[in-house]
């Protein structure tokens, strides 16, 4: 601490690039302060620090993060606490720019494993990640202000929210017992043959389209009595609610009936969720994953013949590219790529799907022989999926009902309020021509791609990378490069400086820039996932960017099919953490835990890939 006062006293009223010098680790008795990347001016991005709190000085005990759930359900708490704390304090310390700033990663509705927040489980200690911008008159620093941050504001951030004996005990304990319930739930669903679970009692209705709060005043879920299912979890027992079985269940009804909001809450089913969210207990089997149509995705090499084949064209559907998918083609992809992930469960709109992919009426079969029409529709293979794969199907309809004939469960939703209609549907469906399903059986659902080893272009970038490790980035005009190369893009400083260690930084490293829950930039490449609809965070985004870039240099080789590569990614998240794809850079506070699901996703939609 004295050290840090002293260097504060030194810079006070120097050109900005001189807080370079703070850089460094601070013992403030309590805590550990580490300054660890300094913005280049007062305008750019916040500087990145971290808290470290010893297990003894914290005190959590041990019953609260002895298992994977607990210690991620601990570390959203915590975070959730901090970010209250220091908005508090944000701009209260005044300059130009950023200066003031305190910030924290801002957590949604879901509990994710993020950097912001990190426990570790053999001692209970604690490490938070926030950002500060350090206050400037206009370029000169403000070092009185930046020690209000410091030495006022932060100490009682820490000691409010990171400190056993002064968080909410009671409502940690609550947030504990609902992540053991949570799992136990995941549990039953497997134990009972459920693709999900809807509590009765639970708000599925979201405030706006802006935001997931949960709408006041809506309609509760109650289940009907022919799929009631009630379960003993360890913390509440008696819970009852709507189990979805295994197999195909059609969900249908009019228009704002609540259709598509049963199925919104069942994708974001597959993560835990906060108290008070009221979809608290609604859970979907882990892998199940959304899919829906996406004109204009990149394709490569996947086998599509299930559902596509003899194109006019004589294009090969065994190995079907394109950067430019129709509708039709992009849904066959989205599916055959889901259940080579491992998808058990897909969750399908009609309002967000081609229609052509998934039906194809008696009278357009008349005009259009089947010879001539080179789409099998998902009605004809949705039954094949679960009978010989086991992979079930959720579908929301609205106006087409094709699906009676081959639904197990269907449910009508009448004003947010569900109803089975199974054996009514099916006495209808009799009325009308039996659905022909004569198309070949699938040969295959797994897909065996083999990325390929970057291209030559790629190659440079990676060398350029690695020199970047050792000599930093660009410098500031005149001055030393701080973070350049070891921050990415967000430590860049000005050109023709010397790096950190001397060198000089090199222009071809690899940038990465977060687009939101939209996608990201890698270099000048961008990666659209706006319609991979269960990316929830766009923390979730910037890991992914990591995970990508981490595989493209690391994991890629040539030897491996891409099931391989997404397992050899995951074991090195779950032994060494996130901060095993970053590298020997700052590790950012802004990253989220992806799925399996969507890693798979992400590569796929990436343009360079290259697979054989």
């Amino acid at each position: 601490m004295k050290t840090l006062e002293k260097l504060l006293q030194q810079v006070d009223g120097k050109s900005y690039p001189a807080y370079k010098d703070l850089r460094g680790r601070y013992d403030f008795k309590d805590y550990q302060l580490n300054i660890e990347h300094v913005q280049g001016d007062p305008f750019a991005a916040p500087s990145k620090l971290s808290v470290d709190v010893p297990g003894g000085q914290a005190d959590f005990p041990a019953w609260t993060y002895e298992t994977k759930e607990k210690r991620v359900a601990l570390q959203d708490f915590l975070l959730r606490g901090f970010y209250q704390q220091t908005g508090r304090y944000t701009h209260k310390a005044k300059g130009s720019g950023k200066s003031g700033v305190m910030s924290v990663s801002r957590c949604g509705q879901e509990v994710l494993e993020r950097t912001g927040c990190e426990v570790q489980v053999t001692d209970g200690s604690v490490k938070v990640r926030l950002e500060v911008g350090f206050p400037a008159n206009g370029r000169r620093i403000q070092a009185g202000e930046l020690r209000r941050i410091l030495f006022e504001f932060l100490p009682v951030c820490v000691k409010n929210a990171l400190y056993y004996a002064k968080v909410d005990q009671k409502k940690l304990e609550q947030t504990i017992w609902l992540a053991e319930d949570q799992k136990a739930l995941r549990g039953e669903l497997k134990a009972r043959k459920l693709a999900a679970f809807i509590a009765n009692g639970a708000v599925l209705p979201r405030e706006s389209g802006v935001s997931d709060l949960p709408m006041k005043q809506s309609v509760v879920f109650r289940s009907p009595k022919e799929l009631e299912v009630t379960l003993d979890l360890p913390h509440t027992k008696g819970l009852t609610g709507m189990g979805i079985p295994e197999g195909v269940t059609l969900i249908v009804g009019g228009g704002y009936h609540g259709k598509s909001t049963v199925l919104q809450a069942l994708e974001r089913g597959v993560y835990p969720h906060i108290c008070g969210d009221g979809r608290e207990y609604v859970v979907t089997d882990e892998s199940a994953v959304k899919l829906r149509a996406e004109d204009g995705r990149n394709i490569c090499s996947v086998d599509i013949s299930g559902f596509i084949s003899n194109l006019p064209n004589k294009k090969d559907t065994h190995k079907f590219s394109t950067l430019d998918a129709s509708g039709s083609t992009s849904q066959a992809a989205n599916v055959a790529e889901a259940v080579s992930a491992g998808a058990r469960v897909l969750l399908i709109d009609e309002d967000t799907s081609a229609t052509n992919f998934m039906v194809r009426d008696e009278l357009m079969q008349r005009v259009v022989h089947r010879d001539k029409e080179p789409i099998i529709p998902y009605v004809e293979r949705v039954r094949e999926l679960y009978e010989e794969h086991g992979i079930s199907t959720i579908l929301v309809a609205g106006s087409s009902g094709a699906y009676f004939q081959v639904a197990d469960t269907i449910v009508q939703m009448d004003a947010y309020v569900p109803y089975v209609i199974t054996e009514a549907a099916k006495r209808e469906a009799e009325n009308f021509p039996k659905l022909k399903c004569d198309a070949k059986p699938l040969e295959k659902v797994k897909q065996n791609r083999v990325p390929l080893v970057k291209n030559q272009g790629n190659d440079s970038r990676a060398a350029g990378r690695d020199d970047n490790y050792r000599y930093g980035g660009y410098g500031g005009r005149g001055g030393r490069g701080a973070y350049g190369g070891q921050d990415g893009h967000v430590g860049r400083g000005e050109r023709n400086g010397r790096g950190e260690h001397g060198g000089r930084g090199d222009q071809n490293r690899t940038k990465i820039k977060g687009l939101g829950r939209d996608g990201f930039l890698l270099n000048k490449e961008q990666i659209e996932l706006r319609y991979v609809e269960q990316i929830v965070d766009g923390e979730q985004t910037q890991m992914l960017a990591q995970i990508l870039n981490y595989m493209l240099e690391h994991v890629f080789d040539g030897t491996k099919n891409l099931d391989l590569c997404v397992s050899q990614v995951e074991r090195l998240l779950r032994e060494k953490g996130m901060a095993a794809v970053v590298g020997d850079r700052c590790i950012p506070g802004n990253l989220a835990m992806p799925r399996r699901e969507e890693i798979y996703a992400c590569v796929n939609r990436y343009r360079g890939l290259k697979v054989r």
